[in-house]
Parts: structure tokens; sequence; C-alpha cells
């Protein structure tokens, strides 16, 4: 089975993490602390924060900025319902607003639209290593007095004209789940160049705790274990190999697939690089997603859909009325879209083999609709 991703864990993270047993120091050792310095070099940012998750660090970035009640959070309708959730979490309320099917990311005319006196925040999603068009954005938030929370999960590495997504708004959040190209498991990321922000994040994720024991803040435990920061540190020095892996990859399946007139490829963006966590493409409404995915997977390719159209899930819908048609770019993109495995476990003969399979199991009517 060729799979849609898979994570390589290295001798040295496994030396590492039995060093970790050997010492006793199992929740933020050497190692986080190795781990976050790593991490600030290589974004080129002054302050970095490990946590348990992404989410978490979505969730830590929303309290650091102090939203909560009654307020309102403008975030992409088409992401990882995480993104929506924490909002909710906190109490305040997710504003959609579509995407651009080039980009997969924020439509930012559609911000201008939405905002309101109870706006105070945007929510920047970078979709599969994809960066969202930041310079827009940054200049919309800047003009309404909003702060951006970048959502750089699926992009470590992403850049918008040479500069590393993550740390172009107040803050960056990124994630380690094993889909992604540095895992720790589960683990995340919070950066910021404000000093502030950093510190608020690191006394939330450890309970609220400043200094050695005074509370400033109802916290929680959103921090990350010292095997986790081994796992993920060992793999930074062969994160630049691998991307460059992905983006070659790409390369190969826009080659393979450039004359199928019911795929659209991945757009590309001179000012822009993307990392290809996800390689996805969108397929033509006469394509049964669901039977292609069926077909592929019984031939030895494991695929998936991209993300959610996140008016169309249930809570979402029925608290906040949506429509289907709402959001009809995020809609599309949901419905149509399709995942296709990329990263350093495969080779070019995989992409080939998955780009015949496209090709032939189409030619002969295995997924189209009647």
């Amino acid at each position: 089975m060729i799979r849609l991703a898979k994570p390589f864990i290295s001798e040295a993270a496994v030396n590492n993490v039995l060093e970790i047993f050997e010492s006793g120091d199992l929740v933020q050792g050497k190692y986080v602390k190795e781990f976050e310095i790593v991490l600030q070099d290589y974004l080129k940012i002054d302050h970095s924060v490990l946590v348990s998750s992404g989410t978490a660090a979505l969730h830590l970035s929303l309290m650091a900025l102090g939203i909560g009640y009654g307020d309102e959070v403008i975030v992409p309708a088409f992401s990882f319902p995480a993104t929506a959730n924490v909002v909710e979490i906190v109490g305040a309320k997710p504003v959609l607003v579509d995407i651009n099917l080039d980009d997969y990311c924020m439509n930012v005319p559609d911000i201008e639209k939405v905002i309101t006196d109870k706006t105070k925040a945007v929510i920047a999603v970078h979709e599969f290593g994809q960066s969202a068009d930041m310079e827009s954005l940054m200049q919309s938030a800047q003009k309404h007095d909003l702060m951006v929370i970048e959502d750089a999960a699926c992009a470590l590495g992403t850049e918008y004209k040479g500069q590393k997504v993550g740390s172009f708004g107040d803050i960056g959040c990124f994630s380690f789940h094993p889909r992604k190209a540095v895992t720790t498991g589960e683990g995340g990321l919070v950066v910021s160049n404000n000093p502030d922000i950093a510190d608020e994040v690191r006394a939330l994720r450890n309970h609220g705790i400043s200094g050695k024991s005074d509370i400033i803040h109802p916290g929680l435990n959103y921090r990350m274990t010292d095997f986790q920061a081994a796992v993920g540190s060992a793999q930074m020095d062969s994160l630049e190999k691998a991307i460059e892996i992905r983006i070659e990859m790409a390369r190969t399946y826009n080659e393979l697939l450039a004359d199928c007139d019911y795929i659209i490829t991945p757009a590309i963006f001179p000012e822009r690089k993307n990392v290809y966590q996800t390689y996805h493409i969108l397929l033509h409404d006469r394509i049964n997603r669901e039977e292609l995915i069926s077909c592929l997977y019984e031939d030895g390719v494991q695929t998936n859909f991209g993300a959610n159209a996140l008016h169309c899930l249930t809570y979402y819908r029925e608290k906040y009325g949506y429509e289907e048609c709402d959001f009809p770019v995020a809609r599309k993109a949901y419905e149509k879209g399709l995942a296709l495995p990329c990263g350093p476990h495969m080779s070019n003969t995989d992409v080939e083999y998955i780009c015949g399979k496209l090709l032939a199991d189409y030619q002969t009517g295995f997924y189209t609709k009647e």
C-alpha cells in the first residue's frame, strides 16, 4: 500500500528517547529547550513555545491574546475543524469567509465584508503547505487593527516572498502530527516576536504558573514531553531535504497530470514556496470522488479528502443556520478535492504508478458519473 503519508523516526531519535528514560526528566527537560531553540532559529523568530498539539497551540494563542466571550474571529470556511473549534471553545464566534480555489486559502477581500466592532482577530490558514497571501492579509488586518494568528499546521518551511510563514502575524501555530514533515506523534508549537505574548503562552501551557509556584492565570496542561521533543528535534536536520523531495514529487505529479482535463493540479505562485504537506488535486464534477478513492485503494493507493467545508458540518450548520450554498468555493474544494500520497516514504516510480492508475481507470469509466 502506498500510504498517504508515513513518519520517519530515525535511530538518533530512538537513542534520544532511551537517554530520557535513563535520566528521569520526562517533561519539559533539555530536549524541549533544545527543540525550541532549533525551531526558533529555523523560523527566524524571537520566541518559540512547544505544546502538546497543534490544536493546543491555537487554543493557547486565542487565550494569550485575550479573545473570549462576545468577540469575533475571522476564519476560512475551508480548513480542518480545529481552526474554528478553538474559537468556539474560548466563547468567541468564528466568522467564516470563503477561500480561493487556486491556493485553498482565505479570500482576503472577503475579510473586509465581515468585520464588525466585535472583530478582534483573523486566523490565516496556510492550507496544504501553501502560503496564504500574507501581504494583502496583513495590510487588511493592520487597516482594521486586527490581531493575526497564522495556522501553519501544515506549513513548516513554507515561505512567502522569502520569509517563513508563522512569522508574519502576532502568533504562528504549527503541528507535529504524524502526517507532518516533522512529527512528535502529537505536538505543537507557538511562535511570536512579542515577548509578552510568548510569556503568556508559556504560563498558560503549564497551569498558569509564573516563576516557581505563583498562578497568574487559570491555565492548562498543554506541555510537550521530552520524549516528543527528542523525536522531533532529531528530524530537523533532514527537514529541508524532505521538503525538496516533496517539491520534486509535486513537479512530477504536475507533469504527468498536465493534460488531464478532469484534474486540476495545485497552482504555482512565484512569490510563494509550497512545501506540499499535502498534494491536493481538484476533480471535475463528472468524477465520483468516493468511487475513485475506493478504486485507488483497491490498487494499493491510499487517498483522502483534503479539508472540511466548515459551514457544512452539523455543529456549525445548526448553530449559525448556514446553507450549503453559503460558501460555494469552500464547498467545491471539500466535495471535489483529493489528497494524493506525497513524501520521502515514496519514490518517483510510486508517483508514476498513481498517475497511471488515475489515467487508466478514468478511461475505462470506473469512477465517472453516469
